[in-house]
């Protein structure tokens, strides 16, 4: 079963990384790849917003009025 997990990280391999799979082919030439410092920095600010989006929202007090507060990923 894929989850949505499964299916972000496997969208941003192709997207960013140009990456076919990340199922284990068994050859070399298509388990290894040599990939540029900027590619795997995009992949990982790809994979950074997409959990930080995913986030549930936060409920705290706010240390000025003291109301209940609800924080939520922008």
């Amino acid at each position: 079963m894929t989850t949505a997990r499964d299916n972000a990280i496997n969208r941003i391999a192709r997207e960013a990384l140009g990456l076919e799979t990340l199922e284990t082919r068994r050859m070399d030439s298509l388990d290894f790849h040599d990939l540029a410092v900027w590619t795997i920095k995009d992949a990982l600010e790809r994979a950074y917003e997409a959990g930080r989006k995913s986030a549930p929202p936060t409920r705290t007090t706010c240390p000025a009025c003291s109301r209940d507060i609800e924080i939520r990923p922008l």
